[in-house]
Order: structure tokens, then C-alpha cells, then sequence
């Protein structure tokens, strides 16, 4: 292992100065809590609790080091503007020192470090607890604990206790009973909530959760900054933060280390059970005035570069006791916090996803213009990096394609149509009032879905889904889910492929089934309480996703022969015409004398990568046989060159038959291309596919993709097919959401109530101590921060991550398989067969599956085209709309 440095000595004296504001170990009392962890010694003497510092404490320090004061005269972190360290400094071996004089305190610029080779992370300090008597509200443990002067001092707000007091909440309920128990600050205040924000995580790092939650403060400040309509410089109040961190076993302690900087959470505070009740969830409450950026750069409201316009954030960090999915953290927001709060729209993140400072204001404005407007979707991006460099990965460019032809060509169709099959539960949002009764019901009962059939249990890997059919097929309203593409939000989407497989299972098991549920529960649509004229729209939409329904389900097959037809290379030219084999005008093949042959590796090729990507997805998990996948897109890849390069080459044919046979002319051009099928098919139809790819994109004025991710997109649509659809299909009896697994907690502390000489009901509990060093503490947050963000690249991924395959449903899985692939093989096996291709093809034509194929996508195309330009002059109108009223009001 390599030599780390020791850890930092956080007791010697600052500056020569040894008075009793720094004390020594051994003067104080040491109740060490390690991370969630109960007392490890003897309870403290009872003493006075004055205030307590924000600061997240650790374990135990190991042997310190010290330090010769005499080399620091002063340190100033960039992370803390102009705030003075009041602790020791870092070590000199981690990076250089720069005095506080040698930069702008207000710039956002790092200073130059000089870096060492490894990383270790700060030792996380100690909790000094003290005994505390709590006046227990109404039975239920609630503390509102002070934050640290050092804090305070760099805030602009400090007239309330929201700015001053984090709030702790031991809730001992179910989500359901919360509203009718407990009451949050917000309700208290009176206030009106216009907007709830609803960022869950699992275990997402630091730099993920800055990323998000400064990307929220900075559309809560562009609300806030007197250029919206419908909001002011006040408006602050009327937006509520809600962070849901599923189980407590498993948050990343570095992105608690964030939330103490932020004011947002404490160590040694959360609470096992009260008075026997076991606790479910924790709940912090606090207005925080600290933007941390994805870099780990922390910005107070005083920051004197005035680099961004901070406003006060209502945020409340809900800690679950235990890992139970993220559907469950969304009925802790509905049922909990929603129910308390009746908010007017709200708005759901992934911590991970980055929106764009205007996106909550789109949204918001989506449901303003239109009050049947029940849900509504930005654009999800893919996140490229700088300088797009994400892109040289293959896997990355393909889904940032498929990304962008969704937004411009599938979202806009359905959003015209009224229902969008899915509102991604990365970037969302949703009409509050809309949700309540049989939709949020439904959505729920993904929760426990071991109890229902394989089907719906697979169905609820999509329950976003779940919840968009019920909301447009409301009998008593007129519900419609709308695309706002001027909100865009960017994600991280894997870069490896193994991790592609893994979400794709999901995704497509769960999208699968849920489409079979909207197309089997299509009568719907007409006891829904649309007009006549949506409810016809709606049908037409059912149709148009039933077909492609069709073709997911057929799509192995339909691969296979676009492979065998654009292949069909006979060993000789009598042959070839018999069964319509591939040929120019003097009867010879591409790769003559040796056509035959090379046809035959190239199909053995084909199938043997399918059944090997089949037997993998029987018997291995995506990350154990990493390699094999590899192998296994690679070889795809290279056929796919070869389908390319016969598609070209029979083009090239009919074009010289065209000029040997034919006179030049454009009339006659044009009279060749729609009589003569090979032609017409391969370039007609494909081109017109693509063309109309480019032109959309170009029309939404975002083309750029098409010029740098198309070819990855063309090479990767075999092994899409044969690897993500069979591996999805052949796992279906997996209803689990991936590869977190679930670990036991360390022990807290309980509350036990008694009753003091008033009658009250009150606790004596053990709280973080305040002593005259309570500035040292919140440093040491904030020290940590900026070791963590000066060494963001030495660290290295966590690959440790174990998954076992959930065992049911396995025969379920198996019937399923062989009608999929007994399906598949008949189609191939009809239109592969010598006897019926010799009746329904020629010599040099196109075979018709093929031809049924081609025009297919491309009406398909035409559709969502023409769908996506009446979406288009829509947006331009509201766009139009808005600008004259923000016109009128200047």
C-alpha cells in the first residue's frame, strides 16, 4: 500500500497562540461518534449547551503529527473566499501554502497547487457530545440546533431562524401519516409554495450532488432575478429543496461533508427510535446561503466578485433509515412533504443531472399557459464534457445520438398528440393536483411489485410510465403531458458498455411492458374525459405505438435478414437467379469468384455472435464478462461495415444500368428511380430516412450531432439489437433496478422520554458539544472540501460493486425466450427459404421484406417529422407569446 501522509493535527495551537480557545484532547470530553454511530464511551457530564458548529465529525484521529507553526502565518481557502482558517493548516506534503495576500480572496480561480502522487482524504473529526434536556413537541423529537458564527458571518439573511437554526425532525411515521403528525417550517411560516424540487440519490459522490443542487440554486436565483414573469426578488420563499438520500447505511459520507458546509446536516443529531417508536426517516431543515459547484468550490452570500447571485434556498435533506428504491423516496416527497406543503407543480431530479439555469421557469410556465397540462419533460442530454471530448468514446456518441434524435423527433410527436409514453424521472415535473387519486396510487404500487404478476412487476421498472398512462386516461379531466424543449437538462450516461447493458435491461423490459399495458388498456382513451377530437389524436397514437411494438418484438429477426438479403450472394450466377441473388448486369458479385464463400463466413459470423451474446445473457452479468461484449460489438461493427458497403454497391449497379440502358435526361432519371425497385428501395427510402434526420435537426438548430455521432450510430445498430435486446429479454425474470444491494447501519443512539416537574415530556440526549473551538470545527468542514476539490483527479472508481441475480420469475423468463426466438425464426426462416424467395424475387431486385422494411422506417420517419415541425411552429409561437408580454411589462 502506499505511504500516506498522517494525519493532520487539529489541536495544535494557531499562530503561537495556545489560549483556551483551542484546547487539547485530553482537556476535553471525548464521546467520539464515528459516521452515524452510537457513543463509544461513557455518557458526559451534563453542561451548559450553548451553540453548535455545522461541521461533519468522524472516527477517531490516528497518531498526529505536528507542525511548525512558525511556516504558516495564515491560510486562506479559495473554497471560503476571504474566511480566515482557524484551525491548522493542511499538511505542507498534501500542497503548497499561498498566503492570503497573494490572491483575491473573491476569485473563483483556484490557486496553483503543487499535487504528490496518491491521495488520502482528510481524517474526519471527532464529535465532542454533551447532555442536553429536550422539551419534546407534541410527543415527537424535534431540535432546532445553532450553526456556527463563522457561518453566519458570510451570510446575508440572519433575521430568522431558518438562516441561523438547522432544524432536526426524528420522524417515527410512514410517508402517508407524516402531513397529519408533523408540521415544517414552511407550513409554519404560512408561506405559499408554488414550486417543490425533489433531488433523490442513493450513493452519488460530492461532485454529482454539487453538480445538481448548484444547478437547482441557479434557476431558483434566475426566478429570483426579476426576469420572469410572474416572480420576484422574494420568490425564494415560495420554492422548496427537497434532498432524499435512500438509506442511511448507504449515503457517501463525502456528499455529507458538502451538506455540513451547507449547513444542511450534522453528525451525532439523528436519532434510532423515540420512546421505543423506531425512527424512518431524519429531516433537516435549513435556508442555506452556500453554492458548491461541481468543482467543490464553495460561494457564500457575501462573496465580494459577486460571481453569481445567490438567493436563500428552503432546503430539507431527508436521511431514510433504510434503502427501500427510489420510488419510495418519491412517496416520502408526495405523501410527506407534498401533502404538507400542497405545492402548485413539482419538479423531479436524479442527483447526477445538471439543468439549465432557465429550465425550472420553462416548466413553470408550461403548466401557466395551459391548466390541462398535467406533466411536462425537457430535453435530457447526454453530458459530452469539455471540449465534447466524451464523445471519442463510442458508447457515449451513440447515446448522445439517440438522446438527440428523441428530443427532436419522438418527444415533440407525442407531445402533439397529448400523451408522452415517459416523462424521464431524471428531469421532470408535474401538476400536483393532477397526481392526486388513482395516478400517484398506481405509481405506488411499483413499491411491492413481488406481489403481482412477472408482467406488471416488469412493467414497474418503467412505473414513470405507469404514472403518464394515468394521468391522460383521468376520466374526470382532461389531462395532456407537454415537451418543453427550451428546458434542458444534462445527465451522466455510462460510458462503458457492460454499465449500458445493465440500465438498457431496465429500460427496455420496462418500456416493453408498459407499452403492452397502455396498448391492452387502449379502450381507455374513450371514457377518458378528453373532446372528441383528443380522444382521436390519442387512438392514432395507441396505432402508431403498436406498430412499433411490432417491431421491437421482431427486431433480431428483422436485422438478420437485412443482413441475409443485402448478402445474398449465390457461388454461381445460375443460382444466384434462382434465388434472387446479388449481382450486377454481367452476373457477378462484389467479391467474385469468391462471393459465395465470403457470404457464408460473414452469416456463420452473424449467428455465432448472437448465440454467444445469448448464452452470455443466460449465464453472466455484463460486468464479469466485459470482453466477450466487447468482442462480440466489434464483430457486429465490422458486419455492419460490410451491409454499408453492399448497400452502396448495389446503388452503384442500378446507377450503371441506369447509363448503359437508358437516356440521359432528368425526366428519365426520375421515371428510372420510382419503376426500378432496387434503386427505389435502398436509396429512396434510406436516404429519406436520414435526410429527414439531418433537416429536423438542422430545423431545431442543434445539427451537430449528426456530424459527429451518426457514423458511431450506424456502426453500433446491429450490436443494439443483438446485445441489449437479448440480454434484456434473457434476464426478464429480473425485476431488480441494478446493482445496489442493501447493508446494515451502524447503531444510534435512541431517545427515551420522560416527563420533568411541569409535566412536559422531555429527553435527555446527547448532542454535539459547543465549545469556544466551534469556528475550528465548521474550518475543518471546509478544509476537507478543499483537500477534496484539489485532488478531484487522483481518485479512482470503486469497481467492488458486487450484484446477485434475482432468481424469479426464472420460468416465466424462459417461455418468454423461446416464443421470442421461435417468433423470430419462423420470420427468418419464412423469408430465407430458397423455394419462396424463388417465387417473390428476381435476379438484381430487391427481395419485398426488405423493401416492407426500408419504407416502414421511413414512413415512420415521415411521421415523427411532420409531427416534430407542428410541435416546432408551437414553440415558436409561445416563445413569440412570452416576448411580447416581457415587452409590455418593461
Amino acid at each position: 500500500m502506499a505511504d500516506y501522509p498522517p494525519p493532520l493535527s487539529l489541536n495544535a495551537p494557531v499562530n503561537g497562540n495556545s489560549n483556551n480557545n483551542v484546547k487539547n484532547n485530553n482537556q476535553r470530553s471525548t464521546t467520539p461518534y464515528s459516521t452515524f454511530g452510537a457513543p463509544q464511551t461513557q455518557p458526559l457530564q451534563a453542561h451548559q449547551y450553548q451553540q453548535i458548529s455545522s461541521f461533519p465529525p468522524g472516527p477517531p484521529l490516528q497518531q498526529q503529527q505536528p507542525y511548525q507553526q512558525q511556516q504558516y502565518q495564515g491560510y486562506a481557502s479559495p473554497s471560503v473566499g476571504s474566511v480566515q482558517f482557524f484551525g491548522p493548516p493542511p499538511q505542507q506534503q498534501l500542497y503548497t501554502q499561498v498566503p492570503m495576500n497573494q490572491y483575491d480572496s473573491g476569485s473563483s480561480s483556484r490557486p496553483p497547487r503543487q499535487r504528490v502522487q496518491g491521495y488520502a482524504p482528510i481524517a474526519r473529526k471527532q464529535t465532542n457530545m454533551v447532555k442536553k434536556e429536550v422539551v419534546l413537541t407534541d410527543g415527537e423529537f424535534i431540535v432546532n440546533i445553532p450553526l456556527s458564527k463563522k457561518y453566519l458571518e458570510h451570510c446575508k439573511w440572519k433575521d430568522d431562524d431558518e438562516f441561523t437554526h438547522l432544524r432536526y425532525t426524528a420522524a417515527t411515521t410512514d410517508p402517508n401519516d407524516f402531513a397529519s403528525t408533523y408540521t415544517l417550517r414552511q407550513k409554519r411560516s404560512g408561506r405559499r409554495t408554488r414550486i417543490a424540487v425533489v433531488a433523490t440519490m442513493y450513493n452519488e459522490d460530492d461532485v454529482l450532488f454539487s453538480k445538481s443542487m448548484s444547478a437547482i440554486m441557479d434557476n431558483i436565483a434566475y426566478l429570483c432575478s426579476g426576469n420572469c414573469l410572474g416572480w420576484g426578488t422574494d420568490s425564494w420563499k415560495e420554492i422548496v429543496v427537497v434532498i432524499v438520500s435512500d438509506g442511511r447505511a448507504k449515503v457517501n459520507q463525502k456528499t455529507l461533508d458538502v451538506l455540513s458546509v451547507m449547513g444542511l446536516y450534522m453528525d451525532g443529531v439523528p436519532r434510532a427510535s423515540v420512546n421505543g417508536k423506531p425512527v424512518t426517516g431524519h429531516f433537516f431543515e435549513f435556508s442555506t446561503q452556500v453554492r458548491i459547484d461541481k468543482n467543490l468550490i464553495a460561494r457564500f452570500a457575501d462573496d465580494p466578485a459577486k460571481t453569481i447571485n445567490l438567493v436563500p434556498v428552503q432546503t430539507l435533506f431527508l436521511l431514510k433509515e433504510k434503502n427501500a428504491k427510489k420510488i419510495n423516496s418519491h412517496r416520502w416527497f408526495f405523501k410527506a412533504v407534498c401533502d404538507s406543503l400542497d405545492p402548485e407543480v413539482c419538479i423531479l431530479i436524479d442527483v447526477g443531472t445538471k439543468p439549465t439555469k432557465q429550465s425550472f421557469f420553462h416548466l413553470y410556465r408550461a403548466f401557466e399557459r395551459n391548466p390541462n397540462v398535467a406533466g411536462a419533460c425537457g430535453e435530457i442530454a447526454a453530458e459530452l464534457g469539455p471540449y465534447w471530448k466524451n464523445l471519442l468514446n463510442p458508447v457515449v456518441a451513440v447515446q448522445n445520438f439517440e438522446y438527440k434524435m428523441s428530443n427532436i423527433l419522438d418527444k415533440p410527436l407525442e407531445s402533439v398528440f397529448g400523451y408522452i409514453s415517459v416523462l424521464p424521472g431524471a428531469f421532470s415535473a408535474y401538476r400536483y393536483k393532477a397526481l392526486q387519486g388513482k395516478p400517484l396510487e398506481m405509481y405506488f404500487k411499483g413499491e411491492k411489485p413481488h406481489g403481482t404478476n412477472v408482467s406488471e412487476a416488469n412493467m414497474y421498472l418503467a412505473e414513470d410510465r405507469i404514472l403518464c398512462f394515468e394521468l391522460v386516461m383521468r376520466t374526470d379531466a382532461q389531462n395532456v403531458l407537454k415537451y418543453v424543449k427550451s428546458a434542458k437538462a444534462e445527465t451522466d450516461v455510462p460510458s462503458q458498455l457492460h454499465d449500458l447493458i445493465k440500465q438498457r435491461r431496465r429500460w427496455l423490459n420496462g418500456s416493453f411492458f408498459a407499452s403492452v399495458h397502455a396498448v391492452q388498456n387502449s379502450g381507455r382513451i374513450w371514457k377518458s374525459g378528453h373532446t372528441q377530437r383528443r380522444k382521436i389524436l390519442l387512438f392514432v397514437e395507441t396505432v402508431y405505438n403498436s406498430v412499433n411494438l411490432l417491431f421491437s418484438w421482431f427486431q433480431i429477426g428483422n436485422m438478420y435478414l437485412s443482413f441475409y438479403f443485402l448478402f445474398n450472394i449465390a457461388s454461381d450466377s445460375s443460382y444466384a437467379a434462382c434465388i434472387g441473388g446479388v449481382t450486377d448486369q454481367n452476373g457477378l458479385d462484389p467479391f467474385y469468384p469468391y462471393g459465395g464463400d465470403v457470404s457464408g463466413v460473414l452469416r456463420t459470423i452473424y449467428l455465432g455472435s448472437l448465440f454467444a451474446s445469448v448464452i452470455a445473457s443466460l449465464g453472466n452479468r455484463p460486468e464479469a464478462a466485459k470482453l466477450m461484449y466487447i468482442g462480440i460489438t466489434i464483430l457486429f461493427s465490422i458486419l455492419m461495415v460490410f451491409m454499408l458497403f453492399m448497400g452502396f454497391w448495389t446503388i452503384v449497379v442500378d446507377i450503371k444500368n441506369y447509363e448503359a440502358n437508358t437516356d440521359p435526361g432528368l425526366i428519365n432519371f426520375f421515371h428510372y428511380i420510382t419503376t426500378q425497385p432496387t434503386f427505389r428501395d435502398l436509396v429512396v427510402s434510406t436516404c429519406s430516412t436520414y435526410l429527414l434526420y439531418l433537416l429536423s435537426s438542422a430545423m431545431f438548430l442543434d445539427p451537430w450531432h449528426a456530424f459527429t455521432c451518426m457514423l458511431q450510430y450506424l456502426l453500433m445498430i446491429p450490436a443494439f439489437a443483438n446485445i441489449l435486446m437479448v440480454y434484456a429479454f434473457c434476464n426478464i425474470h429480473d425485476v431488480s433496478w441494478g446493482t445496489k444491494g442493501i447493508t446494515e447501519a451502524a447503531p444510534l443512539p435512541a431517545v427515551t422520554v420522560g416527563m420533568n416537574s411541569s409535566g412536559e415530556k422531555i429527553a435527555t440526549v446527547d448532542l454535539p458539544d459547543q465549545n469556544q473551538d466551534a469556528d475550528e470545527y465548521y474550518a475543518h468542514a471546509l478544509q476537507r472540501l478543499d483537500h477534496e476539490a484539489a485532488h478531484l483527479r487522483d481518485r479512482k472508481e470503486d469497481n467492488s460493486v458486487k450484484t446477485d441475480d434475482d432468481d424469479f420469475f426464472k420460468q416465466f423468463r424462459t417461455n418468454v425466450v423461446i416464443l421470442w426466438m421461435i417468433s423470430n425464426f419462423i420470420l427468418v426462416f419464412i423469408f430465407t427459404n430458397g423455394w419462396i424467395l424463388q417465387a417473390i424475387t428476381t435476379a438484381g431486385s430487391v427481395n419485398p421484406y426488405l423493401s416492407f422494411l426500408l419504407w416502414s422506417v421511413a414512413v415512420l420517419a415521415g411521421i415523427r417529422f411532420t409531427a416534430s415541425s407542428v410541435y416546432l411552429v408551437g414553440w415558436v409561437r409561445e416563445w413569440g407569446a412570452d416576448s411580447h408580454k416581457r415587452s409590455i411589462l418593461e
